[in-house]
């Protein structure tokens, strides 16, 4: 969730929705395209390549670790594209679950101007998008994936609502592993790099815990968070 550079002219609401979690705002500002929650700049279409390397940096991971066929991965958060769109344009992905607890947002996909960045992923017969909060579908039982790529908050220490921090405690690192699949890759997106979540990570089970910087158009760089269930 990068943050927005600046552009000429004032932003336009293009819709309004009340959900669950507040208030969802979809505007446009110049060329870009913005989600605001509850009054808060959440992400844009300014940049998206630190949100595909979230995916690709994924797969890699799964290469160096002798690679598999047909992987298959989830994404939380389908955001405004970026990270759904890389998957589904990627034909080594296998089943593609895209989990978004925003109907606003998967509607703006659907039908709306968001449809272009996620460039007809939605519609890859390998995508399946759940509309649920991502802490609480991880922490439930059933399917499990070979990677994680997780994109709902600024990072481990600078989340979206309250409650998304269950998601980096020792509980929700233990449901995202439970989740995995024997040497399956956990990658989260952040603004900043966190050590603490990386200690987090490594106290939690996981291994070959790394941080990789991706450079952005302005500001320091976006980072994610790799690590690995072990097999």
């Amino acid at each position: 969730m990068p943050a927005s550079y600046e552009t000429a002219g004032q932003p336009r609401v293009l819709d309004r929705r009340d959900g669950p979690h507040g208030e969802v705002v979809l505007r446009r500002h110049g060329e870009l395209l913005q989600i605001i929650a509850n009054g808060c700049f959440l992400m844009d279409t300014s940049d998206g390549r630190s949100e595909r390397r979230l995916v690709r940096a994924a797969l890699e991971e799964l290469d160096a670790l002798g690679g598999r066929p047909a992987p298959t991965v989830l994404i939380g958060g389908l955001g405004v594209g970026f990270s759904p769109a890389e998957a589904a344009a990627e034909p080594r992905w296998g089943r593609i679950t895209v989990v978004e607890r925003e109907e606003a947002v998967i509607d703006w996909h659907r039908r709306g101007p968001l449809g272009g960045m996620s460039a007809g992923a939605l519609s890859d017969p390998r995508v399946r998008v759940v509309r649920a909060d991502l802490p609480a579908f991880l922490r439930g039982d059933g399917e499990s994936w070979d990677a994680l790529c997780l994109d709902i908050d600024n990072g481990p220490g600078w989340t979206v609502t309250e409650d998304n921090g269950s998601l980096y405690s020792p509980a929700g690192l233990a449901a995202c592993a439970r989740r995995l699949t024997p040497g399956g890759v956990l990658a989260v997106w952040s603004a900043q790099p966190s050590p603490a979540f990386e200690d987090a990570l490594r106290d939690a089970g996981f291994g070959r815990v790394r941080t990789e910087e991706i450079p952005v158009v302005r500001g320091v760089p976006d980072v994610v968070h790799l690590a690995t269930r072990p097999a």
